[in-house]
């Protein structure tokens, strides 16, 4: 099946260390700049919902603001407790200065 893309933001809307969230394909993503680096996440902690896309950003990690649970954000796996569920990650192309999300990995 073949991948579905949609322009999310320029890649200059979200600047390194910070992330933003969008709605794509009807669900909220966290996009997120790690060093120049672009993610993309569910904006839901796998633990109780929270929104991911205000937590912090260390590494190639997100933290929940809510409790304290972190996120890898290659691979979506929970890092620590309350999480112990991954959260679903999505395809990012960069199409010269533009962002675009694919369709969920997982």
């Amino acid at each position: 099946m073949a991948v579905t893309f949609q322009r999310v933001a320029a890649i200059s809307e979200i600047p390194r260390g910070q992330s933003r969230v969008f709605e794509v394909d009807g669900k909220s993503v966290s996009v997120c700049n790690v060093e120049g680096e672009i993610f993309a996440i569910a904006d839901l902690c796998s633990h109780d919902d929270g929104p991911l896309g205000a937590g912090e950003l260390t590494d190639h990690q997100i933290e929940c603001p809510r409790h304290g649970a972190r996120f890898d954000l290659k691979t979506g796996k929970a890092l620590c407790l309350p999480a112990v569920l991954p959260i679903p990650v999505y395809k990012v192309e960069l199409r010269g200065e533009e962002i675009w999300i694919g369709d969920s990995e997982g």
